[in-house]
């Protein structure tokens, strides 16, 4: 199964590791924002896209770019995300491409969902979040914590 595995830098990029041991023996492709991650996931297929917020229309525009043809070019069978900007798109354009996917929530958001969470987390297939406190009913569920 190939597996497009997705988060902006810091504590998304470390919970993204931190589920890498579930996906052992699928087929990872790595996409985040920072180009000295690639050392963490050594010979996996790697990406890089630019690091945009809210805040800047422009970068979120080319963000949204980069990440489709990423999507387009590796044909993910699931696409998995632990946030934050780049996890959105790549939630959006993986359903696009019929692909399986799951946002999980950062650990870092106590009392609510992050807001690319609650934009993302509607169109996933699985969305999760790391506190029991802020599961509903109609999603997120709450499965445990990545670190």
């Amino acid at each position: 199964m190939r597996v497009l595995a997705v988060s902006s830098g810091g504590g998304h990029w470390v919970e993204l590791l931190r589920i890498r041991p579930a996906l052992e023996g699928q087929d990872i492709h790595f996409v985040t924002v920072q180009p000295g991650y690639r050392e963490d996931v050594a010979a996996a297929p790697f990406y890089t896209v630019r690091d945009a917020t809210r805040w800047n229309p422009m970068g979120l525009l080319i963000l949204a770019v980069q990440l489709l043809v990423i999507v387009a070019q590796v044909r993910p069978d699931v696409v998995i995300s632990t946030g934050a900007a780049p996890g959105y798109f790549a939630i959006r354009f993986g359903k696009f491409f019929k692909a399986r996917t799951i946002w999980i929530d950062t650990l870092a958001t106590i009392s609510d969902m992050s807001m690319s969470g609650r934009m993302a987390g509607k169109h996933a297939d699985l969305w999760l979040t790391q506190w029991p406190e802020v599961a509903q009913a109609n999603g997120p569920e709450y499965a445990g914590k990545v670190i």
